[in-house]
C-alpha cells in the first residue's frame, strides 16, 4: 500500500486543475473528437474486461490485513527489509513511521479535523462490524466475528476512480446502504500479497481521501488462508514502495 503515491496523486490533482483555471478552450477538430471518442471508448471496454477479471480473481475470504503482518512475529522482518533500504541504524525509525501511517483509529470529518496539521494516519479497518469479506464471482459478502452474514449482494461495475485507479462496482440491489458501492484497487493475494479497497453509500464522498464521511480510511485485507510466504512479500512490497528513493 503506497500512501505516499497516494498524496502525491492528491498533489498532482490539484495543481493539474489550478494550472488550467481560467485558461482559454481551444476548439477541437471534429476528426480529433472522433478520435478521442473511440480512445475513450476502447479503454472503458478494457476497464470493463479487467474490472470482471478482477472480480474473478478476488475470489475468497478476507480478513483485515494490519493485525496480522504487524503482529510481533514478523517485527524481524520489517526491520530486515527496512534496513536494505535505509540501513540498519534507520531500521527502526522507518518502521515505526510506516506502522503509525496505516493505524489510524478516525476517519471523516473527525480525521479531517484531526489531521488538519498534516500529520496523518489512515485508518485501514474494516468498518460497519464487518469481520470477513468474500468474493464471490460478482457476488459480495460480509459477516461480523460471530459469522453471522451482514450482507450479500450481486455487483456490476459501472467506472474508474481516478486518484487511485479503483474499479468501481455497484450493487444490483436496493436499499443496499453502506454496502451500495465497492471501489477496489486492483491488487490481488497473487500480486501484491493483499488487497485494497473502500465502500459506502455515497460515491462522491468514495472518491475523495481527505474529505468527507470516508476521509483517511482505506480497507486493507488478506486472505484468510495467508501463508507465511504471503506475509514476507507483502511486507517486503510495502518497504519498497514506500522506502525506495
Amino acid at each position: 500500500m503506497d500512501f505516499k503515491k497516494l498524496l502525491c496523486a492528491a498533489a498532482s490533482l490539484a495543481m493539474a486543475a489550478s494550472i488550467f483555471t481560467g485558461c482559454g478552450k481551444s476548439e477541437e477538430s471534429s476528426v480529433s473528437k472522433a478520435e478521442n471518442s473511440a480512445a475513450s471508448e476502447s479503454a472503458s471496454d478494457e476497464n470493463a474486461e479487467a474490472a470482471e477479471k478482477l472480480l474473478t480473481d478476488l475470489n475468497g475470504t478476507y480478513r483485515e490485513l494490519w493485525p496480522v503482518i504487524l503482529a510481533d512475529d514478523y517485527r524481524q522482518t520489517w526491520l530486515d527489509d527496512s534496513a536494505k533500504l535505509v540501513g540498519e541504524e534507520n531500521a527502526e525509525g522507518a518502521f515505526e513511521k510506516m506502522s503509525s501511517m496505516v493505524t489510524g483509529t478516525v476517519i471523516g470529518e473527525d480525521a479531517v479535523k484531526k489531521y488538519a496539521d498534516g500529520n496523518m494516519a489512515y485508518c485501514c479497518d474494516f468498518t460497519q462490524d464487518v469481520d470477513t469479506f468474500t468474493f464471490d464471482g460478482s457476488t459480495i459478502s460480509g459477516k461480523d466475528a460471530d459469522g453471522s452474514e451482514l450482507f450479500e449482494h450481486t455487483y456490476h461495475y459501472i467506472g474508474m476512480e481516478d486518484i487511485r485507479g479503483l474499479y468501481i462496482y455497484e450493487s444490483d440491489d436496493a436499499d443496499s446502504g453502506e454496502f451500495t458501492y465497492f471501489c477496489m484497487a486492483p491488487d490481488t493475494m497473487a500480486t501484491t500479497w493483499h488487497i485494497e479497497f473502500r465502500y459506502g453509500s455515497d460515491l462522491d464522498a468514495l472518491k475523495q481521501y481527505d474529505a468527507g464521511e470516508y476521509a483517511y480510511w482505506l480497507a486493507s485485507g488478506i486472505s484468510v488462508d495467508y501463508t507465511a510466504d504471503d506475509v514476507s512479500n507483502c511486507i517486503e512490497l510495502f518497504c519498497t514502495e514506500n522506502l525506495s528513493e
